[in-house]
């Protein structure tokens, strides 16, 4: 499930507490969680919005929306949105999930430890397994360019890589999961884990 960073804060602070979807089944688990740009969000109930007329401004206001007419609003251009490979169009049914913020992202925690030896030896095994795919090795590449190029849009990479920008970031996004890089509103940085082990390939 989508959400965005504005709302992700939102959930956080308390200030949102639940998120509406168009889907024809329910895509998300009553106890399940989520990693969002601000912490991990569990989702606490899913509901079956029968009729939307139903829904009132202190639920919108609940999801992050001004009143129930501007979740209406949205919620019926959900309905009619061309499929996209980010989420596709919108179900027939309208479900509420109620969210919580449960914690903080453990990537933050491991960004900022330095590997040790063992450690080392085992984000090469790692990465090694991502680079095993047709295309080739990949992942010391956008490390280096991302720690020669900090901050700097994405879509320059995907440029200069000749590669589609979309499945780009899904790789670093593959590397962040690891500890090595640190997203921005614009472009991308090395963690100083992500750099401790480019000094040590370079020295291996």
């Amino acid at each position: 499930m989508l959400i965005s960073k504005p709302i992700a804060e939102a959930i956080r602070e308390g200030r949102v507490t639940a998120q509406f979807r168009r889907w024809d089944a329910p895509r998300v688990k009553v106890g399940g969680t989520q990693l969002t740009a601000a912490g991990l969000i569990q989702f606490t109930k899913v509901t079956h919005v029968r009729d939307i007329e139903k829904i009132s401004d202190r639920a919108a206001r609940a999801a992050g929306m001004k009143n129930a007419e501007a979740l209406k609003t949205a919620l019926r251009k959900a309905a009619n949105r061309t499929p996209t490979a980010r989420g596709g169009k919108g179900g027939d049914k309208i479900f509420r999930i109620d969210v919580a913020w449960v914690g903080e992202d453990e990537r933050i925690e491991l960004r900022q430890t330095l590997p040790s030896d063992a450690e080392l030896v085992q984000l090469k095994a790692q990465l090694a397994r991502l680079d095993a795919r047709e295309s080739g090795p990949w992942t010391r590449e956008i490390l280096e360019w991302i720690r020669a190029n900090p901050r700097v849009v994405s879509k320059e990479l995907a440029t200069l890589r000749q590669v589609e920008l979309l499945p780009m970031k899904i790789d670093i996004r593959k590397l962040k999961a690891l500890g090595l890089t640190i997203s921005h509103e614009v472009g991308y940085e090395l963690s100083p884990r992500g750099n401790a082990y480019l000094n040590w390939i370079a020295n291996d």
